[in-house]
């Protein structure tokens, strides 16, 4: 230990040198469990990166298995500029074909207010279900009329026009209903004007509903009413949206969404290859130069896990197995030699197109095995992977505790030597005193002698 400040005091030993290299001899415990902890923590590491992506293909195959993932559908409109189209999950293939004859509209209507009012000014606004509420401005100021126009809760937007001249300003009420549709349509009438008159009213917009005609020109016309442009459900799961009117009908189709099918196959095998991806970079051997300068073969950090080995080989095996008759790559699905796998989308579309059940019933029940291999490996609770992982993280805490003995250990056994060497160099010392006092008496009885 450096600085001990009994470095040679007698003995000129350098005693922090000789007892740095004894705790070295001590540490080398240590230092092994420091090596072994650091390798288990990388054992741990590649396990859990392991770990996760197996989860991610069980995700994976488990949408590519389910029936409803097969039911996607997409939506077109024959004039997205008249009527445009949402689908929801309950979509299935159909086709709809309406014209649009009205849009909704809000309505909106100009006032011209009362000079004076008896007190202060109160307004009715009566809904078009016959409701009124009554709307007491603080005083018959613009702003004011406004404010209360526009509180929480009027079911209207106020604002104010002057339609006079800046020298001569001449204050309009506009009020538009928040909401479209005839069922939202109102009135007003001003209560307590001085003179008596009621306001004076001018229209710009009246309320109205959104209105098509399905089938028109058929047996089967229908017309269909909406408070707004949006039809939901027009067909189960089918929602459309009118955007301006036309003599010309809109066809609208649901058909099957070859697009998101073939993204469904190949995100199933994406996740297969990265899985085995992962499994080969981490079981890959690395060639070094030995001491000797001879070839050194290292194995990859899982290259001797027997878990992880077999897991490779029932991936492998789930997504390429046959499926009666069928093979995987008949769908698309191609186990390559070097144990990757390809996703052939022009063989998955052709297949698609021949014969939709086939393909469904080969991708889910490839997927089906898949997702069991998966989830068997990274069940949170009992996967073969998960139950590695904690036993190996169980190792590591062990090591950390072990490590951390070995630092309190070490520090006394530190203590120690110092304070040994420290006695050791009091105890010469004082035989050096001794030593120097022995040989100041033999000098005197030498001198005295002559």
């Amino acid at each position: 230990m450096a600085g001990m400040g009994i470095d040679g005091l007698v003995s000129g030993l350098k005693t922090s040198d000789v007892i740095d290299k004894l705790m070295a001899v001590e540490a080398n415990q240590q230092t092994l469990l420091k090596s072994k902890k650091s390798s288990t923590s990388s054992l741990v590491a590649a396990l859990q990166a392991l770990n996760t992506k197996v989860a991610s293909l069980a995700t994976s195959a488990k949408t590519a298995a389910t029936a409803t993932s097969w039911q996607a559908v997409k939506a077109t409109t024959s004039d997205s500029a008249v009527a445009g189209v949402s689908i929801g999950e309950s979509a299935t293939p159909s086709t709809l074909t309406f014209r649009v004859d009205a849009v909704a509209a809000s309505q909106s209507t100009m006032y011209s207010l009362p000079a004076y009012y008896d007190g202060s000014p109160s307004f009715t606004l009566t809904a078009a279900d016959g409701s009124t509420q009554t709307l007491t401005p603080v005083s018959s100021n613009i702003t004011d009329v406004l404010a209360a126009f526009n509180a929480d809760g009027t079911g209207v937007k106020a604002s104010a026009l002057n339609v006079g001249t800046a020298d001569n300003p001449q204050i309009r009420l506009q009020l538009t209903a928040t909401e479209t549709g005839a069922g939202h349509a109102f009135t007003l009438t001003a209560d307590n004007p001085l003179d008596g008159s009621s306001l004076t009213t001018q229209s710009i917009r009246a309320a109205s509903d959104a209105k098509i005609t399905l089938w028109p020109g058929s047996d089967a016309e229908s017309a269909v009413t909406s408070s707004t442009n949006t039809f939901t459900d027009l067909a189960t799961g089918v929602t459309v949206n009118a955007v301006k009117t036309s003599t010309d009908p809109v066809t609208v189709t649901i058909s099957r969404n070859d697009a998101a099918l073939s993204s469904l196959a190949s995100g199933l095998v994406n996740n297969l290859n990265t899985v085995l991806s992962e499994i080969a970079s981490r079981t890959a051997s690395s060639t070094g130069t030995a001491s000797d300068g001879g070839k050194l073969i290292k194995g990859g950090l899982l290259s001797g896990n027997t878990t992880v080995r077999l897991l490779q080989q029932e991936v492998t095996r789930a997504g390429s197995a046959a499926v009666g008759d069928s093979s995987a790559a008949q769908v698309g699905i191609v186990l390559n030699k070097d144990g990757t796998f390809t996703f052939d989308a022009d063989v998955f579309a052709t297949a698609m197109a021949a014969d939709p059940a086939k393909v469904q019933k080969v991708i889910t029940t490839l997927a089906g095995n898949v997702e069991k291999v998966a989830t068997t490996a990274s069940d949170t609770t009992k996967g073969t992977l998960t139950s590695q992982i904690t036993t190996w993280q169980g190792e590591v805490d062990d090591l950390t505790d072990r490590i951390a003995s070995w630092d309190t250990r070490l520090t006394d056994r530190r203590a120690a030597l110092v304070k040994t060497y420290a006695a050791l160099e009091v105890s010469l010392s004082n035989l050096q005193s001794q030593s120097d006092w022995l040989s100041g008496q033999i000098a005197q009885l030498n001198s005295n002698s002559k």
